[in-house]
């Protein structure tokens, strides 16, 4: 009896292959579509950087949600770079996800550690 090819882990490599792609597409869209609305509102004028105006608003998740809500192109170009900064990680919850599918418990277990050190170092701010 011939062995039958595993064709679970090549789909999963082809999805995650996607999932890449388009997260890499779609937050290079927002950056330009971001920076042509920076452009729009703010080509014209001059920028002082003799003086320190302080952190913007859009530092955080909901000064970019009020940033774009106000059609600000900087806001809108923040939210792009997260959502490349997200895809990564994507990357790695549809790993462990195919890993689980697999049954494969060992890659499992590390993806998911990856994953918890993924989480705790946003939230605490703390690289490894």
């Amino acid at each position: 009896m011939a062995a039958q090819p595993n064709f679970k882990d090549k789909d999963m490599q082809v999805a995650i292959g996607w999932v890449l792609r388009v997260g890499v597409i779609v937050s290079i869209a927002v950056v330009f579509f971001g920076g042509v609305v920076y452009l729009y509102r703010h080509g014209h004028s001059l920028t002082n950087y003799s003086t320190f105006n302080g952190v913007p608003d859009f530092v955080n998740p909901s000064g970019i949600i009020n940033g774009i809500l106000a059609f600000r192109g900087r806001a809108i170009i923040q939210a792009g770079i997260l959502l490349l900064v997200a895809t990564p990680v994507l990357r790695v919850c549809c790993s462990a996800i195919g890993f689980i599918a697999e049954k494969d418990w060992l890659y499992t277990a590390i993806t998911i550690a990856v994953l918890l050190i993924i989480f705790i170092s946003m939230l605490t701010g703390h690289a490894g």
